[in-house]
């Protein structure tokens, strides 16, 4: 059954479609396959957003590879960062000596990346990188590096593949940009 009048009620315009997606994904897939060629890294997914964008570019890897996942928030139930981040849910695996990729959805201030990457540095890591659908640097307040992007984008709050708006709206098939009423909704309540 269709989402369109959930989805029309919400967003504003579409800025990724699927199949923009989808070549972002084969793009960086077969990048990452060049750059991970003879190593079998660990591709840590950044919960619970990069969920849909790591299943889509880990099967577009022809490497060896194991999964994990780390849940951290620095938004909690708000649209702006705290400035705080704070670790939800830990790995399983032992990253010591390991070639670890870090999976996000969008990196925004770039918080929880450096958080994540420091922490995992920490452990032994022989080397961490970051591959992130979406990059956001007009928002950047700390110094990280994103190794590897989908796309640049603006300001605008966007939803959809796996990308929220207070933990709803994930399910969209493409990023799409929140219409400012449903933001301005939320922020009069």
């Amino acid at each position: 059954m269709p989402k369109s009048d959930n989805i029309n009620r919400i967003i504003d315009h579409k800025l990724f479609s699927e199949d923009d997606i989808h070549n972002m994904c084969v793009r960086l897939g077969k990048q990452l396959t060049q750059d991970y060629a003879g190593k079998k890294p660990l591709v840590v997914g950044a919960l619970k957003g990069a969920i849909f964008f790591l299943t889509d570019l880990t099967r577009q890897m022809d490497v060896d590879e194991e999964m994990d996942f780390l849940d951290v928030s620095s938004y909690g139930n708000s649209m702006k960062s705290s400035g705080t981040v704070k670790l939800i849910s830990d790995m399983a695996t032992d990253v010591k000596g390991r070639d670890v990729l870090i999976v996000e959805d969008v990196v925004d201030t770039g918080l929880t990346l450096k958080f994540m990457k420091d922490l995992i540095g920490g452990r032994g890591a022989k080397s961490v990188k970051c591959c992130a659908l979406l990059n956001k640097e007009v928002n950047r307040t700390v110094d990280v590096d994103v190794d590897y992007y989908g796309s640049k984008v603006g300001n605008e709050f966007v939803v959809g593949y796996g990308l929220d708006f207070m933990n709803y709206f994930r399910n969209i098939p493409y990023v799409g940009v929140l219409k400012p009423e449903i933001i301005k909704e939320f922020n009069n309540k």
